[in-house]
């Protein structure tokens, strides 16, 4: 019962941290939502078993690259342009990573990949948690990375369902 409690307001705190800025910038003029729970930080995985597909040449060298990356994009100290660069199609997504590096909360924020598992040559499955002030507030929570431009990039997916903790019913553009 105590662990319950201390995980929703974990996940209660990433929601207001992470995602009550970039609802903002994404906007929601439906006054929508239903009100109910929000779904959990996860996205789908790919439906091909890990291993079961094609990976990238160098697994290794592209796995520190995707660990690399998502935990760049997570960073408050990176530069907008720098996080757009590691987002996949991170340009068309701007307004939403304004909101959400431009909120002083955001910069107490950081991410910490688990695993990393392949299922093509073009996209892997990340497990990683979400740290408030060192503090570990989304652990295990599920993402995808994707082969983008010669780059490993945290998937539009990705940002999509925790701009959805929100309980934003209309994530904004792009998502």
């Amino acid at each position: 019962m105590v662990r319950a409690r201390v995980r929703g307001a974990a996940l209660a705190a990433a929601a207001v941290i992470l995602i009550v800025p970039t609802a903002v910038a994404c906007g929601d003029d439906s006054g929508g939502g239903d009100g109910g729970t929000p779904p959990e930080p996860s996205v789908e995985k790919s439906s091909q078993p890990a291993g079961g597909g094609a990976e990238p040449a160098d697994p290794a060298a592209a796995e520190a690259e995707v660990r690399e990356n998502w935990e760049k994009f997570f960073d408050p100290e990176v530069s907008l342009k720098d996080k757009e660069a590691v987002l996949e199609n991170g340009s068309k997504l701007r307004g939403v990573l304004e909101g959400f590096s431009g909120d002083e909360r955001g910069e107490q924020v950081a991410a910490e990949v688990g695993k990393v598992a392949f299922t093509s040559a073009e996209e892997a499955d990340v497990t990683y948690a979400l740290t408030l002030k060192g503090a570990t507030a989304l652990p295990d929570a599920a993402g995808t990375a994707v082969h983008q431009d010669d780059t490993w990039k945290v998937s539009v997916k990705t940002l999509c369902a925790l701009v959805k903790l929100s309980g934003n019913a209309s994530p904004g553009p792009g998502c």
